[in-house]
């Protein structure tokens, strides 16, 4: 899938503080969690909401622009810039994508156990909880939980 291109109906990005948590839960491992509070934009689309925010190095991708395309029962996370990969989640469902690493692409499998999304143009929060598979072996759980308020 494409990422959703502006159209003339787009209204115009409002400024944003966002809190993104993220997890990584390995067998046998101890949960890996990181969070970020940063600034970004949300946009409302005929599709839906841009939600887009720049990495930095704490997430270890700085350079790398994240987005998060909210369409309905579906979010499209894409990141460009120093890593470019495009994830699919849709709840109960799989999706199979590419991830670009420096060392060449690895197919991406995609299973979103649950996703709940209750964004609008004021903010509120998006949480994906989803298994990640690298050339299709389960490597992990993970989550997603992005809280968003306009900026004052």
């Amino acid at each position: 899938m494409k990422p959703i291109k502006s159209t003339s109906t787009d209204t115009e990005p409002l400024a944003v503080l966002l809190s993104v948590r993220g997890e990584q839960y390995f067998e046998g491992v101890d949960p890996d969690a990181t969070e970020l509070m940063t600034e970004g934009t949300l946009t409302v689309t005929d599709e839906g909401l841009l939600l887009s925010y720049e990495e930095t190095q704490l997430t270890g991708l700085e350079g790398t622009t994240t987005t998060f395309e909210v369409r309905g029962p579906m979010v499209i996370l894409t990141r460009s810039g120093k890593v470019n990969s495009q994830m699919v989640f849709e709840e109960g469902r799989q999706h199979t994508s590419l991830y670009e690493t420096p060392f060449g692409e690895l197919s991406v499998d995609i299973q979103t156990s649950r996703l709940k999304n209750n964004l609008t143009e004021r903010g509120g929060t998006l949480e994906i909880r989803y298994s990640i598979a690298v050339e299709h072996t389960v490597t992990g759980k993970n989550l997603f939980q992005i809280r968003v308020r306009r900026k004052q």
